[in-house]
């Protein structure tokens, strides 16, 4: 068995399992920058699954799936697009072209699951009200099959169709469609950290934003940097809030010690 069949094999095995570890017990987590990661680990080429997973990784910041709604799937995009750009040997541009719609399609996919998963669940509540647990059990593996499934056909596609296929349809797209996409996948990022700094109490530590707006434009200070200064000022900023509340707490306690003695006083 050839390395590439092996590689193949291991791809649509990964797409099935961390849809079924991100409902389950998350192990791996289900975020882009790591599925990529791995991705890139089994096709040799980490450095590209690191680069590819987190580009979409950033693209989606401040998107969540809340309350069962259905978003774009960039743990999958980041799969294919590793997939992709280790195989044909193409880059960032390749991987984005083909893994976002990728991606977006499997928004349908993961709305018909749903549909289908409401059928399983009716099932399954008719054998638990009959007290046939065990067909219950047996019909509830159903669910996460699909879900599994939804990801694997995919994948098996994409794996299927091969690199040729894949960069024929790339040489037919237009210029000013990868440009596009190029310039789509520039702004998402930004897009997601403005919606995930909505949800953040920015006003009242617009101090560090602007500490590290400093370091990363005018300092040139890499990331790590940056996330290390960053922890190490939310490390002080709680000690500093856990003091004061001691302080309050503390406080509190004398004053009602106080006012205890007082009572007893006036009781003699």
């Amino acid at each position: 068995m050839s390395i590439e069949i092996i590689q193949n094999i291991l791809i649509v095995l990964l797409a099935a399992y961390v849809t079924l570890d991100n409902l389950g017990i998350t192990i791996v987590n289900y975020w882009a920058v790591t599925t990529g990661m791995i991705a890139g680990f089994i096709m040799g080429d980490l450095k590209t699954g690191l680069l590819i997973g987190g580009t979409f990784q950033l693209m989606s910041l401040g998107v969540a799936g809340l309350g069962g709604a259905s978003v774009p799937d960039y743990g999958l995009a980041a799969l294919v697009g590793t997939f992709l750009a280790a195989r044909t040997g193409s880059g960032l541009t390749a991987a984005i072209a083909v893994g976002l719609p990728v991606g977006l399609l499997a928004i349908n996919f993961d709305v018909l699951v749903k549909i289908l998963n409401n059928f399983v669940a009716h099932r399954m509540q008719t054998y638990a009200h009959k007290h046939e647990f065990e067909k219950m059990r047996m019909i509830g593996l159903v669910g996460p099959l699909m879900f599994a499934l939804k990801n694997a056909i995919i994948m098996t596609i994409i794996v299927s169709v091969g690199p040729k296929a894949v960069n024929a349809i790339l040489a037919i797209i237009p210029k000013w469609v990868t440009n596009g996409l190029n310039i789509a996948g520039g702004m998402l990022p930004v897009l997601g950290i403005a919606l995930l700094m909505h949800y953040m109490p920015v006003k009242k530590y617009i101090w560090a934003v602007f500490i590290g707006f400093v370091f990363s434009a005018y300092l040139k200070l890499p990331i790590i940097g940056i996330s290390i200064l960053g922890a190490a000022a939310s490390i002080i900023v709680y000690k500093v809030g856990l003091s004061k509340s001691e302080a309050k707490a503390s406080t509190a306690n004398v004053d009602s010690n106080n006012e205890e003695t007082e009572d007893d006083d006036y009781d003699e």
